[in-house]
């Protein structure tokens, strides 16, 4: 078991609560209060940039270095791209969305004037008792539809409804934690690394703890569609995104350790920065994985690509069944949290 006694149930019950705030990529009107309020309960205040990215300062030992802990707060969602004649809705992607994985699931439209409707993601071809394609038709923006949770049957009605294009859409994350420590969830990624952060932030605080370098928490809302960490607050010269592994046949990680990511589809982490992460791992007792991860990237090297002067490394929980319901365990979670109090403390 890693070093640090983490607090488990808040862990989880900070994840419940935050999971359940929808923040689907550029959307943050939601979820910034609950960032506010859960920063406030450990005397922290959230200050902004101009693209509503979050940040809690905390000072460190040594004012000689800075360094940035990102995990994004936005999701995989939709938008509306257009309304049928017979009042569903057609969608575009924000982020990977694996449509197939969100047929029958509700969702829940976030209109520009604070309306919210709920409805039903559909195939066209909806039913097997009615359309010979209902097994074989591909799921893809261009055959699943929103079935709106109300009584209309025309555009017009759906627009009187205060529903427009470019509404954002977000997916129930059907949260589920099991007695033998199995979370299921949409949105593990990347929410369940904003609960590790703040957990970090709770064991530092309880334990009268500081940073070894002046240091920054970072919650921002385009990592799924490689922005979020574009722009960095200026003197950072370290940037460690914490985001979730990856399982399969090439990887290392499972659903109980930390990955720590030695490359993404675009470009090698920091060679000396991951190789202190891997230490740390091994000094707090974590378990742990290196990995090179394929089809995946994190705002720490979006920030190297945007052209900033900092070394950036990546780790996190991995996952099953990435951007769909995605399922973890509470012990990766615990290893994530200890890695991250590790490299916070310079152990």
């Amino acid at each position: 078991m890693p070093k640090f006694q983490i607090d488990e149930q808040y862990l989880i019950d900070c994840f419940k609560e935050i999971v359940n705030v929808p923040s689907p990529v550029g959307y943050y009107t939601q979820m910034n209060p609950v960032l506010e309020k859960i920063a406030a309960q450990f005397g922290k205040t959230v200050t902004y940039d101009h693209k509503s990215t979050a940040y809690i300062h905390l000072e460190g030992k040594d004012h000689s270095k800075k360094v940035l802990i990102g995990a994004h707060a936005d999701t995989i969602g939709c938008v509306v791209r257009r309304i049928d004649p017979n009042g569903w809705l057609r969608l575009r992607n924000l982020g990977g969305v694996p449509y197939a994985s969100m047929e029958g699931e509700t969702v829940t439209v976030h209109t520009r004037d604070g309306r919210e409707y709920t409805g039903l993601v559909a195939c066209q071809s909806h039913s097997v008792h009615v359309f010979d394609d209902a097994y074989t038709s591909e799921r893809s923006e261009k055959t699943m539809v929103v079935i709106l949770d109300e009584n209309v049957k025309t555009k017009a009605e759906v627009n009187a409804l205060g529903i427009r294009n470019g509404d954002f859409v977000s997916v129930d994350p059907r949260c589920q934690f099991t007695k033998n420590g199995y979370l299921k969830s949409r949105y593990i990624d990347d929410k369940a690394a904003v609960a590790c952060v703040f957990t970090a932030l709770k064991y530092l605080i309880e334990n009268n703890l500081t940073p070894k370098y002046d240091t920054i928490l970072a919650f921002p809302y385009g990592e799924e569609i490689g922005l979020g960490g574009t722009y960095v607050p200026e003197g950072v010269s370290e940037y460690v995104a914490i985001d979730i592994g990856l399982i399969g046949p090439d990887y290392d990680g499972n659903e109980f350790n930390v990955a720590i990511c030695a490359k993404d589809s675009a470009a090698p982490y920091d060679y000396d920065l991951t190789n202190r992460l891997i230490a740390y791992a091994e000094k707090a007792e974590c378990d742990y994985a290196v990995d090179v991860f394929y089809r995946y990237g994190t705002d720490g090297n979006a920030a190297v690509r945007a052209g900033n002067n900092l070394r950036a490394a990546a780790f996190g929980m991995p996952v099953l069944c990435s951007h769909g319901m995605e399922r973890t365990h509470i012990s990766s979670l615990n290893n994530t949290t200890s890695l991250l109090l590790a490299y916070l403390l310079d152990i």
